[in-house]
């Protein structure tokens, strides 16, 4: 175990790696709404448990929120009243379609290229590199079977089912570039789950994710619009305060 001491909160993540805190795609969100949110807390490092679907939690004194229960992690912190930045705007049909079409079709898209594309090398650095090569093998095949199974992939629609995770994508780019050209934040008051989600998605596209393989269907997406990282950038310096180069990203403050 690592741990990095910063408050009376713990958040038990997966790893560092490609310059970011935690290199895990779910645990990154929570990692930024944490600190969107100003909440001091520790970061600890479990990679015991590679396949655990409890990774990440949030745990202080008698409490626990896991990954697998009551919509996941940050929805827990939300509905248990621990910290919700999302309180004023979570009734915005706006909003909420935003939402939920980031936490389906962008965590579907990321979970697929991780598995199924181009981000097998990423995939074993994050979850299995600590472990022997056999036992990270076995447990590689096993959740490359287990996501083909929950998207229903075979042989005959693999490259069917490709090709709607790429229209998704495109979809979803399309749908936010009209909010990120008006305003700075989803909502124009303060930060929310949604920029937390965002954040994390551009960070582990660009930096865990093959950036030399230009069919990869997130980077492309993110060249093609690339107001997307701008935005990202201008969270994390604005509203992170850190700099940029704490998130890997090899830009100036």
């Amino acid at each position: 175990m690592e741990e990095s001491r910063d408050g009376d909160w713990t958040l038990v993540a997966r790893k560092p790696y490609f310059g970011l805190p935690t290199a895990c795609p779910v645990c990154l969100p929570v990692y930024i709404y944490l600190k969107f949110a100003r909440c001091p807390f520790n970061l600890e490092i479990n990679s015991a448990y590679p396949d655990s679907d409890q990774i990440p939690y949030v745990e202080g004194g008698t409490y626990v929120a896991y990954n697998n229960e009551k919509g996941g992690v940050i929805q827990q912190l939300k509905q248990d009243g621990v910290v919700d930045l999302d309180s004023e705007f979570s009734s915005l049909p706006e909003w909420v379609s935003m939402k939920a079409m980031m936490s389906s079709w962008l965590a579907d898209a990321i979970t697929y290229e991780l598995w199924l594309g181009s981000g097998e090398n990423s995939a074993k650095q994050i979850y299995y590199s600590d472990l022997p090569w056999v036992i990270g093998k076995v447990l590689f095949v096993k959740q490359v079977y287990d996501v083909k199974q929950r998207f229903n992939i075979s042989k005959q629609n693999a490259e069917k089912k490709e090709e709607e995770v790429n229209i998704s994508i495109i979809h979803w780019y399309l749908s936010s570039a009209n909010t990120m050209s008006k305003n700075k934040l989803f909502h124009p008051c303060r930060p929310t789950s949604l920029d937390a989600d965002l954040v994390g998605h551009v960070l582990f596209t660009l930096k865990a994710l093959p950036v030399s393989h230009f069919s990869t269907l997130l980077v492309l997406q993110l060249i093609v619009h690339s107001y997307v990282p701008c935005f990202v950038l201008w969270l994390i310096i604005n509203l992170l305060r850190e700099s940029t180069y704490s998130f890997g990203l090899p830009l100036h403050d």
